[in-house]
C-alpha cells in the first residue's frame, strides 16, 4: 500500500543517494584545517535551523574539541539587537561584537541559504558579507539552490530537491544527518559519545 509515509522515506533514501559525498569532505577538511588553527567556529540558522545551530554548537565543543557559538543562544542579545537595529543585521552586529576574525569560520543551517533580493533571512546575507570583509571561512549546509550562502561559500552542501511540496522537511532533516556525520568524521572527532563508550 502506497502511504504518505512510505512516500516520504522514499524520498529520504533518494536525498540520501543524490547528496554529494564530496561535498561533505570538502566541508570536514575546512572544519579540520578550523580546528588545527584554533579558529572559532560559528553557526547561524533561522527557525528551525536556530534549534539545529544550538543541538550542533553543542556537538562540536564536546565532540570536536572546537569553539562553537550561534547568537540565537543568547536570546536577550539577540531580541535586544532586533529591537534596536533590525533584524536584518542582528548577526553582522553580533559577529561584530565577537571580533570575527580570519581565523574564524561561519558555518550556515537554511533551507534557501538567504536571498536579499527576495527578501528571505537578509541577516544570514549580512553575517556573510562581514565574513567576507574579514577573511572568515564561509560553510554552509543548505537546500534549493544554495541562495547567497552557496555562492559565497568555500565549502558547501547542497541537500538536493526530491519534492517540492517538502524542501523544508528534507533540507533540515539532512542538515542533522550531515552535521551529526561531520561530528563522528574521524578527521574532526576528539571525544567518544557516551553510549559509544559505556560498556
Amino acid at each position: 500500500m502506497d502511504t504518505f509515509t512510505q512516500t516520504y522515506l522514499n524520498e529520504v533514501k533518494q536525498v540520501a543517494d543524490k547528496i554529494d559525498p564530496a561535498a561533505i569532505e570538502k566541508l570536514v577538511d575546512a572544519l579540520a584545517a578550523l580546528q588545527q588553527r584554533g579558529g572559532r567556529l560559528f553557526i547561524l540558522g533561522v527557525g528551525g535551523s536556530a534549534g539545529h545551530a544550538s543541538h550542533a554548537v553543542n556537538d562540536f565543543r564536546k565532540i570536536c574539541g572546537l569553539e562553537a557559538y550561534t547568537p540565537t543562544d543568547n536570546v536577550s542579545e539577540l531580541t535586544a539587537r532586533i529591537n534596536d537595529e533590525g533584524w536584518d543585521s542582528c548577526f553582522a552586529e553580533w559577529l561584530k561584537g565577537s571580533r570575527l576574525n580570519a581565523q574564524d569560520a561561519i558555518l550556515v543551517f537554511s533551507v534557501g541559504g538567504g536571498n536579499r533580493e527576495k527578501n528571505v533571512s537578509v541577516n544570514l546575507v549580512k553575517a556573510l558579507e562581514l565574513a567576507q570583509g574579514t577573511g572568515a571561512t564561509i560553510l554552509g549546509i543548505v537546500g534549493k539552490d544554495g541562495g547567497f550562502t552557496r555562492q559565497a561559500a568555500a565549502a558547501c552542501v547542497l541537500v538536493p530537491v526530491i519534492s517540492p511540496d517538502r524542501i523544508t522537511p528534507h533540507t533540515e532533516g539532512f542538515c542533522a544527518v550531515v552535521w551529526h556525520l561531520l561530528v563522528s568524521h574521524p578527521k574532526l572527532k576528539r571525544v567518544a559519545t557516551k553510549w559509544e563508550s559505556v560498556k
